[in-house]
């Protein structure tokens, strides 16, 4: 059963549309939850004005975030979103702000709208949907435009093949999770695992290797791993999936078949330049999704990213 009683819905005010909201209220009368609309904005035009005094720049700061706060309240009103507190706060880095407010307000999930996001713009200025990915210490739902209707396809995407404890645990949680939303929204979970194409490399530098051996056992491995988890939580067979390939081509091609409604994907906090240049699996699956993503950490991986949640990779 899904534990939520405070949801944190990030409001962009460039939108005019707010599926955030939306799926967060969604989910509130599901699930009992309060709401808390949050919008962090930054007026670049501050950076011009070192030549004032501090209490004209804090002017101009109470200034944007009150006139952003009424139009908040305006917003929620005509939508019909009555019983939501609002937060607005000032800052250029959107996501210390969401996470701040997070850990300090005992906040169950983070909902965000999410859209794609330009793969060469991403490795110079990382999107907050990114770093809330990688260092928000709940779990973060990156919406999309895709409905939630009843009897729908919830994607559990595991790593079975790895014999990592980290991965093994990961895996049961996110299993257990897409089971509680799937009884939420009278859905149906689906387990997909991907398992990675035999190295072209080996065969040529090794003569005596055999590629097809080779493909058959990792390909035989997943498969049996993927029974022995799908059997542990009750998933029949027909709603597994095993296939070669990156799980960011697989999970994608999988969903749009589905015609899935949600993907529950674990995340890793990494940092630095590794999460510049390499990102993570949940980071490309996000673009090539037409659905919903539900980011999950391992709680032993929060506790290591917290020190660390403010470096920035840009």
């Amino acid at each position: 059963m899904i534990e939520c009683k405070r949801i944190l819905a990030v409001v962009d005010a460039e939108r005019d549309n707010q599926p955030a909201l939306s799926r967060a209220y969604e989910l509130a009368s599901k699930t009992g939850a309060s709401v808390t609309a949050m919008m962090v904005v930054y007026d670049l035009s501050y950076d011009m004005t070192t030549m004032l005094s501090p209490d004209e720049r804090e002017s101009m700061r109470d200034a944007v975030t009150k006139e952003h706060a009424k139009w908040l309240a305006t917003h929620l009103r005509e939508q019909g979103f009555t019983e939501t507190d609002i937060v607005v706060e000032w800052n250029n880095r959107a996501y210390e702000s969401i996470i701040y407010y997070t850990l300090n307000n005992q906040i169950d999930l983070v909902v965000k709208a999410t859209k794609k996001h330009d793969d060469l713009a991403s490795v110079i200025f990382t999107p907050t949907d990114w770093h809330l990915m990688r260092k928000c210490p709940r779990p973060v739902l990156l919406v999309k435009e895709h409905d939630w209707p009843e009897g729908g396809e919830i994607i559990a995407a595991v790593n079975v093949g790895s014999e990592d404890d980290e991965h093994a645990a990961l895996n049961d949680k996110l299993t257990l999770i897409a089971n509680d939303y799937a009884s939420l929204l009278k859905g149906s979970v689906n387990l997909v695992n991907s398992y990675p194409s035999t190295p072209l490399n080996i065969a040529i530098e090794v003569p005596e290797f055999d590629p097809d051996t080779y493909h058959d056992a990792v390909k035989n491995h997943h498969l049996k791993e993927m029974s022995s988890h799908a059997l542990k939580y009750g998933i029949p067979e027909n709603k597994c999936v095993v296939r070669e390939g990156l799980p960011e081509k697989v999970i994608p091609q999988v969903a749009k078949t589905l015609d899935a409604e949600l993907v529950v994907i674990g995340t890793v906090g990494r940092v630095g330049i590794s999460a510049a240049l390499i990102g993570n699996t949940a980071e490309h699956v996000i673009d090539e999704l037409n659905c919903d993503v539900l980011a999950i950490k391992q709680m032993d991986l929060c506790r290591r990213c917290r020190c660390n949640l403010f470096i920035s990779t840009t």
